[in-house]
């Protein structure tokens, strides 16, 4: 993404110019730096060299592979240390390595008020304090309290326990209980809705559920009578002490209680179930993109196998770094995360969604946001979080003066070159990019994307603009959230990486959509995943582990994933399709949903976009969220008056849309590598005001598309669509 220089050709040649004696000055002593220096992680050559090196080979030389890493072509990675092959001993491992340094931090609540909207609403403001921080030792401390005490409440080794509660300190403490017992931990949505959650629990069999104060009183408390088995439930806050009103059978206790009750001698003293490596550490439910969520049985090497290769391939960061957790827990990328962390030995600072930002929904006016107080040098974001500050910034700058925009794009451009040749531009970072860096604490090294595909355009912006590479990886939850990832100086983009070396890859050809392991000029295929770190099938459903699991000749487990990946001549691994988003249209043409909302997701005006076709019908319809801003700006400017749900409702607009967003080309700031097919371009759209969330049940914690549900949300205006009603 290549901003356009449409620019006064005097303030151009001044830019070069500074630029010019700006190389000439810096590139001697950066020559000089870089011979004598030491190479990086034992690699030589430049930063665009190493970029280039191979990240993976065929180990039998076929198109279709196995593929692993080169460090890994002999023997796959199981473990880190010897020994240390169960997530209780992972920890036990960090606590006596560094028993003193910063482990787990949470803001203190200094105070909340209500803040009163012109439009009645009333919003929940919050003022928050600085980071009070938990020592590795303390951490596991209270983990082995909270294990002991939910012993005493008779809480059985191998049977299922289940965590209903946001990211927090105490989920990852409550995690590290379950394991140290062999309880099995079982994972739920804070999003989820009522029958949900009843479901989850009474599949699993659960007695025992961790939860928040506010969960229990606003979701938990209504479902209870359809829990028959429940028996102890867990609040992780410390008030209140008594819990009255609950049904008879079912007792509610506070984790400070629970963890006092485990202190006692005859409780710390009993004997711990410590769990084997094949022994299920999580039952975690998948996000539904696709059709019911499915229980992922992961044991404790799975999760270990994955958090070796993630590790591996994330070396260079170390106990100086900081880490924010804002993503769900029950998710597996956010669970992965801070067990890579602290196998790594560095500190997790906790936030959320409405609290990461100085501008976040929850955060007063004046006061800062979780990001610029705890001021991370890592982070996760799945895309949907990227696409949003991306569009935002370019908000920003459309809206800068003449002079601010022309030095921004310049900068821009030039800073793409660089990054391009594996340079670095200090002074641009300094100069330009500062205030956008400080969005997010201002000190990032590493931004870590994954749960759906990255567009490439938000992709190189955060890669410039936040001065710091956006690793992006692949994973689902049955591979334990891992398979690749990108490599610390590879600024490519569209891609996501080698394989780590717990697992390989292999292609297999996919017939019916035009997809061959011999195609050229890259073999190309459904993505097989195999390795320590997949997992064990799912949970009471044999007939689907049968249809996406299979053991080979050699006994390694492999997981289908119905992803369709090309490797490249580097051993770079490239999404390209899923099988389940090609549709096959009338006249024969096949379409990736996919794809055209990756591409479409690039327009200004599209803030979420859902793409639908029929296989009976000869065109492309779309369900789109329009940005407000864009819209009304778009209805003034061609004197349609309304508001903004009116202007939604309206065909006008529909059309209008339609004309100028979608079957135009993208704007210059949104240029794409390449281009829709005429029949992959929606022909009617449906505007929609409200936004999709995952409370609307419309798109998962990821924020990925839920289809089956989105299909039925829109059925009258898919019949609309279709009929020409």
């Amino acid at each position: 993404m290549k901003l356009k220089e449409d620019l006064n050709p005097m303030l151009l040649l001044l830019f070069h110019l500074m630029v010019w004696i700006y190389t000439f000055i810096t590139f001697l002593p950066y020559y000089l730096f870089s011979w004598v220096s030491e190479p990086v992680g034992g690699f030589c050559g430049t930063e665009e060299e190493r970029a280039k090196r191979a990240k993976s080979i065929s180990v039998l030389g076929c198109p279709e592979g196995p593929y692993r890493a080169v460090s890994a072509t002999k023997r796959l990675v199981t473990s880190m240390h010897p020994g240390v092959d169960t997530l209780d001993k992972l920890f036990e491992y960090a606590a006596m390595r560094s028993p003193h340094s910063k482990c787990l931090g949470t803001r203190e609540v200094i105070s909340e008020e209500d803040e009163h909207q012109s439009n009645g609403k009333v919003f929940k403001k919050v003022v928050l304090g600085e980071y009070c921080w938990r020592s590795y030792k303390e951490v596991h401390t209270a983990a082995y309290q909270l294990s002991s005490g939910l012993a005493a409440l008779e809480q059985q080794p191998k049977n299922n326990i289940a965590i209903f509660c946001e990211t927090r300190a105490e989920w990852f403490i409550a995690a590290q209980a379950c394991f140290m017992n062999n309880f099995t931990l079982v994972t739920l949505y804070s999003t989820l809705g009522g029958p949900a959650i009843a479901h989850g629990l009474n599949e699993t069999q659960v007695t025992h559920v961790i939860t928040s104060r506010e969960l229990l009183e606003t979701k938990l408390k209504a479902i209870l009578s359809e829990v028959p088995r429940l028996q102890h439930i867990i609040v992780v806050d410390d008030t209140p002490t008594s819990w009255p009103g609950y049904p008879h059978g079912i007792t509610v206790h506070n984790m400070a209680a629970v963890q006092k009750l485990g202190a006692k001698p005859e409780n710390a003293t009993r004997e711990r179930a410590q769990p084997l490596p094949s022994d299920i550490a999580v039952i975690m439910y998948t996000s539904g993109s696709t059709g019911i969520p499915k229980g992922v049985m992961i044991s404790h090497s799975n999760m270990i196998a994955g958090i070796t290769g993630m590790a591996e391939r994330l070396s260079y960061l170390n106990e100086t770094d900081t880490y924010i957790a804002y993503l769900p827990l029950a998710h597996v990328l956010e669970l992965t995360a801070e067990h890579i962390v602290v196998s790594l030995g560095f500190k997790i600072g906790y936030s959320s969604p409405q609290t990461l930002v100085d501008q976040s929904t929850k955060i007063k006016t004046g006061s800062k946001g979780d990001t610029s107080v705890l001021q991370p040098t890592v982070m996760a974001a799945v895309p949907e979080i990227m696409d949003r500050i991306y569009k935002n910034v370019i908000t920003k700058v459309e809206e800068m003066n003449c002079v601010q925009r022309t030095l921004f794009i310049l900068a821009y451009n030039y800073k793409l070159k660089q990054l391009a040749k594996g340079y670095s531009t200090p002074l641009c970072d300094k100069l330009v990019f500062r205030k956008i860096r400080s969005l997010l604490g201002g000190q990032l090294r590493v931004l870590l994307s994954g749960g759906a595909p990255l567009s490439a355009s938000t992709q190189q912006f955060m890669n410039v603009c936040f001065c710091c590479p956006v690793g992006q990886g692949y994973g689902l939850t049955e591979t334990c959230g891992t398979g690749t990832l990108c490599e610390q100086w590879d600024y490519s983009t569209g891609r996501v990486g080698g394989p780590l070396v717990c697992c390989e890859i292999k292609l297999r050809d996919w017939v019916e959509g035009g997809y061959r392991s011999k195609d050229k000029p890259h073999p190309r295929g459904e993505i097989l995943i195999g390795g320590s770190n997949i997992s064990m099938g799912y949970f009471k459903n044999e007939a689907k582990s049968q249809e996406d699991f299979f053991v080979d000749e050699n006994s390694q487990r492999w997981f289908c994933t119905g992803d369709i990946g090309e490797f490249h001549k580097d051993g770079c691994l490239k999404i390209i399709d899923r099988k389940k988003d090609l549709v096959k249209l009338q006249a024969g043409e096949y379409v990736s949903l996919g794809k055209v909302e990756a591409m479409l997701k690039n327009c200004p005006l599209v803030d979420n976009i859902c793409a639908y076709a029929n296989s009976e019908e000869t065109y492309v319809i779309g369900f789109v969220v329009p940005n407000q801003k864009h819209l009304l700006a778009l209805a003034d400017q061609y004197s349609i008056r309304g508001s903004f749900e009116e202007l939604c409702n309206s065909k006008a607009m529909e059309e209008l849309v339609l004309k100028l967003e979608i079957l135009n080309n993208p704007p210059t700031f949104h240029n794409l590598s390449s281009q829709l097919e005429r029949f992959e371009i929606p022909r009617k759209i449906r505007l929609s005001p409200d936004p999709w969330t995952p409370e609307t049940g419309l798109v998962t914690d990821a924020f990925k598309l839920k289809r089956r549900e989105l299909k039925t949300h829109y059925q009258d205006d898919i019949e609309r669509m279709y009929g020409g009603k």
